[in-house]
């Protein structure tokens, strides 16, 4: 099947997003695409049908912005997208399945530097909402800066690999280390996690802006690459050394007045579920001055209200530092309300919470 493409691809009009569209469905490119050019300041300049034709056409079109279907024939998402990321890096929008391996690729795929995904429509009459989502980040990958999106993963050394990894109650002395991410946060959480030394004397919460079905599969993957041990919150559990709880996709994820974990699925706060301030807000009576923070890559501006208040309470707050962010929205909201009493480019993040643990 040939790829169905603008003919010669004229330049786009008006400074417009070009984007290159790279599904094996003729049907969700001929929709995707015809979205795209229904969207103000948005052209698609070409489609593929698989990773193969992608990257000749990338080299040809110069697209801005990808949108790359995970599951495709001859060359697949995951091949291409270390391919791009290699040889012509540019801000990708993964399409992804929501399947136990559609999400165990597509969290791969945020770790090999995907700006975003979006989960492919169960049915037709799901099209138009997800149709809406593709628009939105088409236009939020657009801004990111590519130099940012080819940083290596992990910098700093990991910590020895474990064969059995041990946790432990709480004691008074220990910290409780929360962490928020959005865009771009899967690939930071690794390098975080990855850098943290396993026998620090601290709990670990996370909470990464991600939907219901995804989150799993990511603490799946940082249990792999940490000396901690990582999963999905539980109604129940409560911070524990040696223990990361990342909260569940879809759920806010708050502490009771015991520090037990809670789950639930009241409105979003500020457009997102997981919120990072409903989390750090109810940790924040608990642990006052033994919680370290750090706000990583994301947009907009959760997590500044949390983190205002974990500053207040003589806990220390760590911002990622513009250099390093994918997105520099959440932490730059931190910076510029005053709380923030450390800016580290990622790869000194998990440093920078060791020394404010161990201070």
């Amino acid at each position: 099947m040939m790829a169905t493409r603008t003919a010669e691809a004229p330049p786009a009009a008006n400074g417009a997003i070009r984007v290159l569209v790279v599904d094996d469905s003729a049907f969700m490119r001929f929709t995707i695409s015809k979205h795209l050019n229904e969207a103000a300041g948005i052209q698609v300049v070409a489609s593929a049908h698989d990773g193969e034709e992608a990257l000749a056409l990338i080299a040809r079109y110069q697209p801005d912005v990808v949108t790359l279907d995970v599951e495709m024939p001859r060359m697949d998402g995951l091949t291409a997208l270390r391919q791009i990321m290699a040889t012509a890096p540019r801000p990708v929008v993964m399409l992804s399945s929501l399947t136990g391996e559609g999400a165990t690729e597509t969290v791969q795929a945020l770790t090999l530097g995907a700006v975003d995904f979006v989960t492919k429509p169960a049915s037709r009459a799901n099209v138009a909402g997800v149709m809406e989502e593709v628009v939105a980040k088409v236009r939020a990958a657009a801004r990111v800066k590519v130099g940012r999106l080819m940083r290596p993963a992990v910098v700093t050394p990991p910590s020895p690999p474990q064969t059995t990894k041990t946790t432990r109650e709480l004691r008074n002395t220990d910290r409780v280390v929360f962490i928020g991410a959005s865009t771009g946060g899967p690939r930071a959480l690794q390098t975080v996690m990855q850098g943290l030394a396993a026998n620090l004397s601290a709990a670990v919460v996370i909470v990464q802006h991600m939907p219901a079905g995804f989150t799993r599969s990511l603490a799946e993957r940082l249990d792999g690459l940490s000396g901690y041990h990582v999963r999905e919150a539980r109604p129940g559990d409560t911070p524990q050394v040696g223990l990361a709880l990342l909260a569940p996709g879809g759920f806010h994820l708050q502490f009771d007045s015991e520090a037990r974990a809670t789950l639930n699925q009241n409105p979003p706060v500020q457009g997102v579920r997981p919120a990072i301030d409903v989390t750090l807000t109810s940790l924040v009576p608990h642990y006052k001055g033994r919680l370290v923070t750090a706000i990583l890559t994301g947009m907009g501006h959760d997590g500044t209200a949390g983190s205002t208040l974990v500053h207040q309470a003589g806990g220390q707050v760590i911002a990622e530092d513009e250099s390093t962010c994918v997105v520099w929205g959440m932490p730059r909201s931190v910076a510029e309300a005053g709380v923030a009493d450390v800016i580290a480019p990622l790869p000194e993040v998990a440093r920078a919470i060791e020394r404010a643990v161990r201070r």
